[in-house]
Parts: C-alpha cells; structure tokens; sequence
C-alpha cells in the first residue's frame, strides 16, 4: 500500500512516521494522533573525508542506514507498516549527487553541503566582472520599479554551501559525469535520490523547499533556473508530501505558521528562520529567501539566516576531551562568573566574506581551565544568535511574533538563557527538540488525512520550558565587546 493512503474499516492507519536524515545522524520516530512517540531509532551519520576540505557521505551507507531506521522504529512501536498512514521524510539540503539514469548507479558520493572543494570557483565567481555587472543589471531594475524580485540579484553572492558550484565542479572534474551528462545522468539532492530509490526509478522529483535551498532555482517565480534544462525533474505537490527540507520542516513542526513567527534551530549549524507569509522577501547580504512548503495552492515563503559551526565547534570540544557529556558544559559554564576574556572564534567552515578567517582561542591565561574553554564556546553560539537577530529585526519589514527553539543545542540551558537575555525575547522550547522528523510527519499526515489541519497541529505542540530575559544587555557588553574584537584579530589570517 502507498504511503499516505489509509486503510479502509477496522484496520484504518493510526501512526505516521517522520524519517530525519540530517548532517550527523539519521533519525526515525512512529507518531501517534496526539503526536506523541510511540517507537524510535537512530544512526550515526559516517562523513568521509577523502581530501582536505571535502565532505562525502556514501549512497549505500545512507540508505541502509535509512531503510533501517524505518524498520527498526515500527517494530519498536509493535506496529506493523500497514498500520502507517503516511512517511514524511525531512532531509539535509544541498547535499547532492549524479548517478546513471540507466542503471541507478551513482557517479560519485554524496558531497555534502558542508564540503569545501568548490571553494577556489566560488571566490573567483565572486571577484568575477560579470557578477558585478548583473550587480549593477538588477541593482537598477529594482531602483526602476521597486520590485524585490530584482533585490536578491542585486547583490548576489556565491556561497560553499550551495549546490550550484559544486556541481560546476562535479562537470568538470569527473568524467564519468561528463560522458553521460546529455542523456544518462541524473541529479539530485537527498530527497530526490531516496524517491529514486524508494520508488525503483519510476519517480524523479524534488520539492520546492529542498530545491529553493540549491542555489538552482528561483523562488520569486518558483521556477527552475537552467540547471534543470540539463535535468528535468518534476516537482511533487500531489498526495503525500512524502519530502521537504529539514529547517522547514523544523519550521512546519514548530507550528510557524503564521507571518512573523520565528524558530531558531541550533544542531551542526544554527538557522534563524522567519514566516514571511505568501511574500517573498529579499532583505540583503547575510539573508535570504526560501520557500517553505506548498501545500494545495498555497505558498508559503520563509527568511534566513545562517551561523556555522555550533554542533561542529561543541562535537570539536567533546572530541579533544575538554568534556565527556555534552549534558555537563552548562553546568560547566555556570561553575565560573566568567570566561575570564576568553573567546572562542568559530571558523572550521570557509566564509565567503572572509575565506581565510581563523578558528581559534584567544585571551588564554596560566589559570585558564577546561570550564573557561567551555564557556567560551557556548558563549560564542549566543553572541552570534544576538548579532543574526539584530540583523533580522532591522532588515525585515515583519513584526516577529513566538521564537521557538529546536536541535541539540536547544538542550543546552546556558545558550538558551545567554541568547534570551542578548535578544530580550522569550524563547520557547518544545519537549521533543528533533522537529524535523515531526514537521515532516505533520505534512504526510495532513495529505493522508490522519491530521484534519493546522488548527489540530497546533493543540498538539507540547512546551517543555519559556525562556525569558533575566539579565539585562548591559551585563554582557564587556563580554561581547571583547568577543567582537576577537573575531577582527582572526580575519584574513
């Protein structure tokens, strides 16, 4: 039986299931009507490392890992699958892969979203002349008529992370890709490959969030831009959303559903996102714009911003043995008034303002001890979440609404109470922080008709704490003052 089709009679579906495959880990939970888990499990996600700066994921390793983790979370829940309504499946955006359209078979690894090879082509496009020219192009057709769509061009800029130069590279480096590109290749991001997959080639699609996350395609038109003219893949809005990206489908989790509201998700990396409602909103350098989700004729469209190296900088901690649990560094943190000047500056990922910037340790002392490190590591997570909020609130014509908080880190009482108080705003955290999974169940639940609406959705949320500002701006002034200046002393190292 498909999934998203219930049931007839006695036997209706009564669970939906909600697949994660995220940057470190593949997660699986079985949800009830009230959205309460009733089965999980979980695998570690193995990043290979073949060269400096690159990050890969192997194809079959992924799917094992994907296909066990379903498997693993029914017979958990003592369910049997034709108890399941629907499967919504959230997954890492622009990691992607090319594989021959003949026999399935891929072309190369997955290369990741965090990978670094297409770095040199990203900076060369940057300082390119005709980039400064469609700068200028659109720079005046938005001063002409006051459009936003021409407001995004007018200051674009390429990025690591997008899937756009990586795959430039993937053409000109491997040639097995070069031979089949015309006729024999396929392309895609996680979700398309596991639809590939899951459906044994009779489905080549994507979704219009996964693919408003590519660098390849344009949300003000919601359109494909001329990558899929080499690969045409069909976009799936009918029955089951069986896909979306994962900090949408945090979003859809968190119940973000109405404009202004915002959900703050801290796991590898930290992704401020901000419902915009049915605009679109191009708000400048450090922002962009999304599309959430579709459901039916309905568009909605999403802000963000985005911080590197928050899980990545705590894993990195957690691995030199300055802790054993990540459930003691707030605790750790709290034992001292202060990191005593010490500040730790992320930047294992390249930047593209600043390729060279340097992570580092500054400010060390002989009295220095491990709670000092911690504390500047967490602290830095915060005063980073304070600098994105500024911004957000200055460059976005929305009043914000709810902030809520989702991810790994979102455990971690320290950062929660240091960004509440740096931004002077509540900040809700839901008992459940994995809100992929089940923002990716509430989309395949509401198409298989197992969830009436968003209304229900929203009775389900269950709040865990609110935190709220106990110390004010000015006690941390010193503190962020000297962190800043940290940060100048390891540009362009």
């Amino acid at each position: 039986m498909p999934c998203g089709q219930q049931e007839s009679g006695a036997g209706a579906a009564r669970y939906v299931v909600g697949v994660d495959v995220g940057s470190t880990m593949v997660k699986c939970h079985v949800y009830d009507r009230a959205a309460a888990v009733r089965g999980s499990s979980s695998r570690k996600v193995e990043s290979l490392y073949p060269r400096p700066g690159w990050v890969e994921l192997d194809p079959e390793v992924l799917w094992s890992q994907f296909v066990g983790v379903i498997k693993e979370a029914v017979q958990a829940a003592g369910l049997h699958m034709r108890q399941v309504a629907g499967l919504g499946i959230s997954t890492q955006r622009a990691t992607f892969i090319t594989w021959h359209k003949r026999t399935g078979k891929p072309f190369h690894n997955f290369i990741s979203w965090q990978d670094l090879r297409s770095a040199e082509l990203v900076n060369s496009w940057n300082k390119s002349l005709l980039l400064k020219v469609i700068h200028v192009i659109f720079t005046v057709l938005h001063f002409l008529t006051g459009n936003d769509r021409y407001l995004a061009p007018s200051f674009l800029t390429f990025s690591t992370q997008q899937t756009s130069m990586k795959l430039s590279w993937v053409f000109k480096n491997i040639q097995e890709v070069k031979a089949a590109r015309k006729n024999n290749c396929c392309f895609g991001t996680v979700d398309t490959w596991l639809l590939y997959r899951l459906t044994k080639g009779s489905v080549y699609a994507t979704d219009y969030s996964n693919a408003s996350a590519t660098g390849v395609f344009e949300p003000f038109t919601v359109c494909a831009l001329l990558i899929f003219l080499f690969f045409p893949c069909n976009f799936r809005n009918v029955g089951t959303p069986l896909c979306v990206a994962d900090q949408q489908s945090a979003m859809f989790g968190e119940c973000c559903f109405h404009p202004g509201d915002v959900k703050l998700t801290m796991g590898t990396g930290g992704f401020w996102n901000v419902n915009t409602g049915e605009h679109l909103f191009a708000s400048g350098r450090g922002l962009y714009p999304l599309i959430g989700w579709k459901i039916g004729e309905e568009v909605v469209y999403l802000t963000e911003g985005c911080i590197s190296d928050i899980g990545t900088a705590i894993k990195w901690a957690q691995d030199i043995n300055l802790f054993t649990n990540v459930d003691e560094t707030a605790k750790m943190a709290r034992s001292i008034v202060d990191s005593q000047g010490v500040c730790f500056v992320p930047g294992f990922q390249v930047s593209v303002n600043d390729p060279d910037l340097c992570a580092s340790f500054m400010g060390l002392k002989p009295s220095t001890t491990r709670n000092h490190l911690v504390r500047a590591i967490l602290e830095s997570v915060a005063f980073r979440n304070k600098q994105l909020y500024d911004m957000i609130v200055k460059k976005i014509r929305i009043p914000l609404q709810t902030i809520r908080a989702d991810g790994g880190v979102s455990n971690n009482s320290f950062v929660m109470q240091m960004t509440s108080d740096l931004i002077n705003k509540k900040i809700e955290k839901p008992v459940n922080a994995d809100m992929s999974s089940l923002g990716a169940a509430f989309l395949a639940g509401l198409a298989s008709g197992f969830w009436t609406d968003k209304e229900q959705l929203k009775k389900l949320r269950r709040i865990e704490v609110v935190f709220e500002p106990q110390k004010d701006l000015e006690e941390y002034k010193p503190a962020m003052d000297t962190w800043l200046q940290a940060m100048k002393c390891s540009l362009h190292w």
